[in-house]
């Protein structure tokens, strides 16, 4: 397994929100981004996952498609989880390759994509 630090992780994270097309960073409204190294077991169970089951992100919250004007609410959660992405990797390459990857999928997921249609734009 390759290693790197939460911190480095973390900057390659950010540099894949940064290299998103301005037409989304722009719509990127009310979510968080989180890193962490592993899903808790609640997330786990939303998605009908066990531990040790393979998730590299999670997209918490409501579609922004889907959204109401309510006034304001706690922000979406993306979260992208270190351990699982680099458990599938062996290069720095790979490395980025799949964060990018993770990244989109979420934020597609975010911007009211179903499953297919995240995994297409993770591509």
């Amino acid at each position: 397994m390759l290693s790197i630090t939460k911190q480095e992780f973390e900057k390659i994270v950010n540099l894949a929100l940064a290299g998103l097309p301005e037409k989304f960073r722009s719509k990127l409204n009310n979510v968080a981004i989180f890193v962490e190294d592993e899903p808790t077991n609640e997330q786990l169970e939303k998605v009908h996952l066990r531990r040790g089951d393979l998730l590299f992100g999670l997209f918490e919250g409501y579609a922004q498609a889907r959204k109401l004007n309510f006034g304001p609410v706690l922000p979406d959660r993306i979260t992208i989880f270190r351990l699982a992405i680099l458990s599938q990797v062996s290069t720095s390459d790979e490395l980025k390759d799949r964060i990018v990857s993770t990244v989109k999928h979420e934020i597609a997921h975010h911007f009211g994509s179903d499953e297919k249609g995240a995994r297409k734009a993770g591509r």
